[in-house]
């Protein structure tokens, strides 16, 4: 039934977005690297599976899905449940990365700038002529 495969399809990208979640808290690129293709996929094959069930199941009823397998399939609510369940910890586990991903990028700019203005500030340590230029300010030794 389309609700064993989507309820699998499911456990998968949990388990995906939570090795992406311990390889972001562990500066681990090569493993962001490796799961970021999978991720892809996962969440493009889960997007084709909730569409083909709502086509299937709910075609052409104005009914919510908890509505359908309610009148349709009261057997398989165990299942639905969990569905909604593991779609919920997917969303939360995904905004968590987002912001651990949005938080490192804030912390590699800003590092960037203090390397961009080191850098700057050294290059303009010396002068054409080769030496060094010196930006003192205040009083000079023996003045005043």
């Amino acid at each position: 039934m389309l609700l064993n495969k989507e309820l699998v399809a499911l456990r998968e990208f949990v388990s995906l977005l939570a090795s992406e979640q311990k390889s972001l808290l562990g500066n681990d690129a090569e493993g962001l690297l490796k799961l970021s293709e999978s991720k892809t996929q996962a969440a493009n094959q889960l997007m084709e599976m909730a569409n083909a069930r709502r086509e299937k199941l709910l075609a052409g009823s104005k009914e919510s899905m908890d509505a359908w397998m309610l009148k349709h399939a009261p057997d398989k609510r165990q299942m639905w449940d969990e569905i909604r369940k593991l779609a919920a910890e997917a969303q939360h586990l995904n905004s968590t990365n987002g912001e651990l991903i949005n938080s490192k990028m804030r912390y590699n700019q800003q590092t960037l700038n203090v390397l961009f203005n080191s850098a700057k500030n050294a290059a303009n340590l010396y002068g054409p002529d080769g030496q060094a230029n010196i930006n003192s300010s205040g009083r000079h030794l023996g003045s005043g």
